[in-house]
């Protein structure tokens, strides 16, 4: 009974990555179909709709989306829109969440905001691997101090400390490696596979 428990375990271990990856992707393809499908049916001639055609549509304008944010002119339209949606109470939570999730997703935004990878050694001799996110904290006349976010296992959130210089010391990691290894509780380290 308990190989049949591991053997479970295993196989849970293996599929859920992949069924959870499948899922979103599955309900981002019917959203977008479902709804510039539906707008694509009015708006063209009878007979040019074809399934799959709101899928692409979607693919399309996402990518003049992310053209058009280097123009300057689109930079302000989209600056404006954010800081109605930051005025807004209940809306601005959600919506500085998602946009700080979706810049996070970015490689080279998470590589702007996570600067390096150290280990934070405490008082009791204890170490944490926390991420230095800024140089500097404010009202720091020492300029010793340093901003480290220590994230927690298995779930988004963590903790911003200012830490003295002496106690970081290099991780050795680059920044997808050390949070693998962080928010897995250190199940998954470098270089191992999630699957084994």
């Amino acid at each position: 009974m308990k190989l049949l428990g591991r053997w479970f375990l295993q196989g849970l271990v293996a599929l859920l990555p992949i069924a959870l990856t499948l899922a979103i992707l599955y309900w981002l393809a019917t959203t977008a179909e479902s709804t510039l499908g539906a707008a694509l049916q009015v708006a063209l001639p009878d007979g040019w709709y074809f399934p799959g055609l709101g899928i692409l549509a979607a693919f399309v304008v996402i990518t003049l989306v992310g053209l058009l944010v280097n123009a300057y002119l689109f930079r302000l339209l989209l600056g404006g829109i954010n800081k109605v949606l930051e005025r807004i109470p209940l809306v601005r939570t959600l919506f500085d969440s998602i946009r700080d999730i979706a810049r996070f997703a970015q490689p080279e935004k998470r590589q702007e905001g996570i600067q390096r990878v150290v280990k934070v050694t405490l008082d009791d001799g204890l170490s944490v691997y926390g991420f230095v996110t800024s140089e500097t904290v404010p009202g720091d006349s020492s300029g010793n101090l340093k901003s480290v976010y220590l994230p927690m296992s298995y779930q988004i959130g963590g903790f911003t400390v200012a830490v003295d210089e002496k106690r970081l010391e290099d991780a050795g990691m680059d920044v997808q490696s050390a949070m693998r290894f962080v928010l897995t509780a250190g199940m998954v380290g470098q270089g191992k596979d999630s699957t084994k």
